[in-house]
């Protein structure tokens, strides 16, 4: 998949006003038309602009679209496999709501949908109807340590509001948030009446906020559960033994290594991840860690080990 430079399609400068927005997208519709144009590749090339006038066309995608394009642009070139990086569109609002608009967006490139989904185009006039405010949608990272025990923060959100003479703004505003305890990866936790104004009377839509969890030094997160990789000397691991692990609530457990464990054994602590109605257990992935030959004694056990062990072949299966 390749980064879409919408700007280009159009062609206009990423400084073009929205009038001149407009203009470039009438202009070339008109050449490229299906019904009308004789060029070869019509088909294609309409598809692309009106991608790219749904998209720049949106003041609140537009906003998410040139947010993403400049960290692209810090990173290098945008050409080959180009994948949205995590957390792009954290910070911003914009609607993910059902259909709305005439644009067919089954025809829409996979650049597209992976940024809006089918996210929108506002166009429509909002006088003279009743309608509950669109819902709005954004992104939170949250700790581990959030997500173990909840917790109350402050979120700094930039969205598009309407001011008194009905005109859409930007602003930045601050919303607290309060995480439950148990909350996993891809959760959404909804704040009612925090999204867009209703018009005619009726209520605000909800705001709801995607939960992402930053990476933890120890552990690895996958919905309710948790991973850990466990590091053991060689001797634990062939001998058996009883190890301290650390939990993700602060305590300390002692785990029962088997013998003749080898590197990759899942050990499970059962209920030790996220809260929940079924609670997450904790797995625990071992890691045989290799004490380094740096000195006489370590040398020498080393080749005593060599020679009580020199009827394993671990390479055997590889027919060498």
């Amino acid at each position: 998949m390749e980064f879409k430079d919408y700007y280009s399609a159009l062609g206009i400068d990423r400084t073009a006003s929205d009038d001149e927005v407009r203009k470039a997208y009438r202009k070339l519709a008109r050449k490229y038309h299906p019904d009308v144009s004789t060029e070869a590749d019509a088909e294609q090339r309409m598809r692309d602009i009106n991608e790219a006038k749904d998209v720049l066309g949106d003041k609140d995608k537009r906003a998410a679209y040139d947010a993403l394009a400049d960290r692209v642009a810090r990173g290098g070139s945008p050409e080959g496999d180009f994948r949205p990086p995590p957390g792009w569109d954290e910070g911003f609002e914009f609607h993910r709501g059902p259909r709305q608009g005439p644009a067919d967006h089954a025809d829409f490139s996979d650049f597209f949908s992976s940024l809006f989904g089918e996210a929108e185009r506002r166009g429509a006039a909002r006088q003279n109807f009743r309608a509950r405010g669109e819902d709005h949608h954004a992104a939170i990272e949250i700790t581990l340590e959030d997500a173990l025990s909840g917790a109350e923060r402050e979120i700094t959100l930039r969205a598009q509001t309407i001011d008194a003479q009905g005109h859409p703004q930007w602003t930045n505003r601050t919303l607290s948030v309060k995480i439950p305890p148990g909350v996993h990866p891809g959760q959404f936790i909804r704040l009612a009446g925090q999204g867009m104004p209703g018009h005619g009377g009726e209520p605000a839509g909800d705001l709801y906020l995607e939960v992402r969890i930053a990476p933890h030094k120890l552990y690895r997160v996958e919905e309710r559960d948790l991973y850990m990789t466990l590091p053991v000397t060689p001797t634990e691991a062939a001998l058996g033994a009883q190890v301290q692990v650390p939990t993700p609530t602060g305590g300390v457990v002692e785990v029962t290594v088997p013998r003749n464990a080898r590197s990759g054994l899942k050990l499970r602590l059962k209920g030790r991840g996220l809260a929940g109605k079924t609670p997450g257990d904790l797995y625990l992935l071992l890691d045989i860690a290799l004490p380094p030959a740096d000195g006489d004694e370590a040398r020498k056990a080393y080749e005593q080990l060599a020679q009580a062990t020199s009827s394993f072949h671990p390479r055997q299966h590889l027919g060498v």
